[in-house]
């Protein structure tokens, strides 16, 4: 049998193809009686609606775009879960790009969403991203962005996120409040505002707590496992060592735990462990793990919401938008007064 399209519920009804579209919709100019015959025979008949040829006369591709650094952190696959949610309901597609960390791949997916590919953008930048001269020009061609997550504070675009600063400053003063007078800082990135937020929030803390934030306690971390191992574990077997660490993303905390495991630095006796996590995980590990954990789901679907309002409301100023959801910090065996 043909594909049954709306020409072939018209004629079989005796009625025009305009009366059957405006009647599966449910416009309130069609009858209730005709609204019933058409959505009886489209049920007889399985009709299924063509949602491409219906975008492609709005000149919409019913397609967002997800551009995320990596999907092994627990954080964006709950941030996705949020996105897709809203997305179903608005009978969106969602496809993700990950750029692996590497800032010409996030420009060159950027690039190609310019020709039309998708009506909007949802993007948490790579830690090598220093500017967002690609995010203007995509928003340039007419295709709305959403920052989430990693965000750039000095630009002007829509932004949701969570309390960076006050995070990292809770994290810290709970760990001054277990006793610990030399606190180790572990950044992802130094072009990062999350982090570096993050990274203000644990300062104000030492400062508040009169213990000195030296050079030698922050450690400045890469996106190479390798390199993060080797650099922990030059700073644990160092004469004056830390006895708190707070590891700025989920990534780290695994690398704590395989470091100090292996030179027999016990946590928490030895050294108090707090991270940034979403890790299910997180209190089945041995020690269990103290953790700010974010409202990774919360937060992709606020995001995902400012996007599809941007795009039903004419007039919807996105660029002015911006949303700040509270973390929480959970306390385990890491850290624990």
């Amino acid at each position: 049998m043909s594909q049954i399209n709306i020409r072939t519920l018209a004629k079989e009804l005796g009625i025009s193809p305009g009366t059957v579209s405006k009647a599966l919709k449910d416009s309130h100019e069609i009858s209730a009686d005709t609204k019933e015959r058409v959505l009886a025979l489209a049920k007889k008949l399985n009709y299924v609606p063509n949602i491409y040829a219906s975008s492609l006369r709005k000149k919409r591709s019913k397609t967002i775009a997800v551009v995320l650094p990596e999907v092994a952190d627990s954080f964006f696959s709950l941030a996705i879960n949020g996105i897709e949610s809203v997305a179903q309901k608005k009978g969106y597609h969602v496809l993700i790009y990950l750029t692996h960390e590497n800032f010409i791949k996030e420009q060159e997916i950027l690039n190609d969403f310019k020709n039309g590919r998708v009506d909007g953008v949802l993007i948490s930048v790579t830690s090598e991203t220093k500017h967002a001269q690609h995010i203007n020009e995509l928003q340039s061609s007419g295709v709305r962005v959403v920052m989430f997550d990693r965000v750039f504070e000095n630009i002007q675009i829509a932004k949701v996120g969570t309390n960076d600063f006050e995070s990292g400053l809770l994290a810290t003063e709970h760990l001054t409040a277990c006793g610990c007078k030399r606190i180790a800082y572990l950044s992802i990135s130094k072009n990062l505002s999350i982090t570096n937020q993050r990274m203000e929030g644990y300062k104000n803390a030492l400062e508040e707590n009169n213990l000195s934030a030296s050079f030698s306690q922050i450690l400045h971390c890469k996106n190479d496992e390798a390199y993060n191992y080797k650099a922990l574990k030059k700073m644990m077997q160092s004469h004056n060592r830390p006895d708190g660490i707070l590891a700025s993303v989920e990534k780290l905390i695994i690398t704590v735990y395989t470091v100090c495991r292996e030179l027999n630095v016990r946590i928490p006796q030895d050294v108090k462990v707090v991270g940034f996590s979403n890790l299910a995980s997180a209190g089945i590990l041995n020690p269990s793990v103290t953790t700010i954990a974010q409202p990774a789901f919360e937060i992709g679907e606020a995001a995902a919401l400012l996007l599809f309002k941007s795009l039903e409301k004419t007039g919807f100023n996105l660029n002015e938008k911006s949303i700040n959801l509270p973390s929480k910090l959970v306390v385990r065996d890491s850290a624990k007064q």
